[in-house]
This record gives structure tokens, C-alpha cells and sequence, in this order.
């Protein structure tokens, strides 16, 4: 009986049992290859023209039109940025610096004690809920929508070719989007914090600043520097509400410099390279801040 059950169970004599066949697994490897080929592509589309601006910029109007327009100077100088600087450049420098901070500091402070209200009282106040809806209503709003009526505006109280013609626009443009951001960040706080300070006899304007204001400060860097770079850039409103040349922001101010000087490209790229640098700056200052704060939610 044992020889035949080990008939039975053994294989054949000089064969051996075939392996199980392995499932081929899917290694996502394999196509980084066709990823880092895009990525290298869309690196080279964004890094050749700041490469050409910074390189064009430190050559003589001469070399630019007499060597090849990527080749980097032989002799680079800084003659295009003294130009720039003596052309009332710092003038619209400051009149930018202005513009900026006016608008987006209010603008930041308001929309969060705003947002800080509407989710702390918004579920028991059905007047905090409409005011919330109209400031959300702004984000579908555009500003060349109503450009006209700020002009008219801007006119009747007497405010055209100020800056305060500006800011003041600038500002209302900035609220609806930094209400709605801070207002998410705000929300993820869990209340049980919010109900340890009030049993520690906290006002809510202590809560706001010793428990808030901490707790959202990626989101408050974020919507700060997107802000501050919408302002910085913007061109249509310095545009259509200014009008001597001692009101220019740098936008208005490049534009009108490259009509003046339209065969200088040198002179031209050194100012954009001027005007780039304070929002650079900044980005370096707070970039880990607004990291944190645009993949916040992703994390979640």
C-alpha cells in the first residue's frame, strides 16, 4: 500500500514538476521615461525665454542685433539697468510698492476676520450667510466687466490719476477669493479647539488672533503672494484710471517704455528683469509657507 501511494503521489521518473508561472506585475517605471522625456521638454519651454531675457539684458544693443540671440555676451555690462534706472524706473517702482500693499494688506486682513466670522457665526446667523454668498458672488465678476462703472465711479468722487483710484478697486477684486480660501483653511480647524479656548474664558477676538491666525498661516501667506502678484501685474486699471506719468505702476510704466524705446530690446529686458525681482523675492521668503498652504488639502 506505501509503494503505491508513492506511485501515486511522485512524478514520473526523470520528469519534474513545472514551476508556477509568476504574474508579470505592472512596474510604473517603465513609463517614466515617457514622463521625464515631457518634463525635460516643458523645462526647456519655460527656462529658454528667462534665459534669453537675462542673457539679452547684460549685451550692448550693437552685440544683440550683430551675434546670435541666444549666444550669451562676450563682454557683458550693466549698462542696459543704469539706462533703466535713470528713466524714472524707481519712481514706478514705489508707485507699485504703493499700489501693492495698500490693496492686498486691507484686503488679506479683512477677508480673514471675515472669513473668521461667517464660519464661526455663519450657522446661526442667516445675515452672515448672505453676506458670505455676496462676497462669493464677486468671483464671478470680472473686472473688465465693470470697468466702466469704476471709472465713472473713480470719476464723480474726484479720485481719477491717484493711486487711490487703484487701490481702491484693486482691493474690493482681492476680497471674494481670500474670503474663500482662508474660510476652507478656517473650517479644517476642529471645533474642539475653539471650545477648549472659550471654557479658558478667550474672546472670540483672542480666539481669532491666538488660535486662528497660527493655525492658517500657510493659507495667509498663500493668498498673499497670489494676490500680491495679481496686483504687482495688473494693467488694466493703472490703464483706464491714471494719467500723468508720475501715477505709473511698472506695468504701465514697461509698456509705455517699450513704445518709447522699441528698438532698444536690451534696455527693455532689463527692466522686466527689474520688475520681476521683487515678486521673486518674495516667492523665496515665503515659498515654504506656500507650499504648505496649496497642498494642505491634498493631505487631508
Amino acid at each position: 500500500m506505501t509503494t503505491m501511494l508513492d506511485s501515486r503521489t511522485s512524478p514520473p521518473a526523470g520528469k519534474h514538476a513545472a514551476p508556477p508561472k509568476a504574474r508579470r506585475r505592472f512596474n510604473p517605471r517603465q513609463w517614466n521615461v515617457l514622463g521625464g522625456l515631457a518634463g525635460w521638454l516643458w523645462l526647456g519651454i519655460v527656462v529658454v525665454p528667462l534665459y534669453w531675457i537675462i542673457i539679452t539684458s547684460l549685451k550692448l544693443q550693437s552685440d544683440y542685433y550683430a551675434t546670435n540671440p541666444l549666444a550669451p555676451p562676450t563682454d557683458p555690462t550693466l549698462e542696459n539697468y543704469r539706462f533703466v534706472l535713470e528713466s524714472d524706473f524707481v519712481q514706478y517702482f514705489i508707485n507699485s510698492v504703493i499700489v501693492t500693499v495698500g490693496s492686498v494688506g486691507p484686503a488679506v486682513l479683512f477677508s480673514f476676520m471675515a472669513a473668521y466670522a461667517f464660519i464661526r457665526g455663519g450657522a446661526n446667523s442667516r445675515f452672515l450667510r448672505g453676506v458670505n454668498g455676496l462676497f462669493l458672488m464677486g468671483l464671478a465678476i470680472p473686472l473688465q466687466a465693470v470697468i466702466i462703472p469704476i471709472y465713472l465711479i473713480i470719476i464723480k468722487i474726484q479720485m481719477y490719476d491717484t493711486l487711490g483710484a487703484i487701490i481702491m478697486p484693486s482691493l474690493a477684486f482681492a476680497i471674494p477669493l481670500s474670503v474663500l480660501v482662508l474660510g476652507n483653511f478656517i473650517r479644517d480647524v476642529p471645533k474642539e479647539l475653539f471650545e477648549s479656548m472659550r471654557m479658558d474664558g478667550a474672546t472670540e477676538w483672542g480666539t481669532l488672533w491666538r488660535l486662528a491666525f497660527p493655525l492658517t498661516r500657510p493659507a495667509l501667506v498663500t493668498v498673499t503672494i497670489y494676490q500680491g502678484l495679481t496686483v504687482w501685474n495688473g494693467f488694466v486699471l493703472p490703464l483706464i484710471l491714471t494719467q500723468s506719468p508720475e501715477q505709473r505702476t511698472l506695468p504701465l510704466a514697461l509698456w509705455e517704455f517699450q513704445g518709447q524705446y522699441s528698438v532698444n530690446i536690451p534696455a527693455v529686458l532689463a527692466s522686466v528683469v527689474l520688475t520681476a525681482l521683487p515678486i521673486l523675492t518674495l516667492y523665496v521668503l515665503g515659498r515654504r509657507q506656500l507650499l504648505s498652504g496649496l497642498t494642505a488639502g491634498f493631505s487631508k
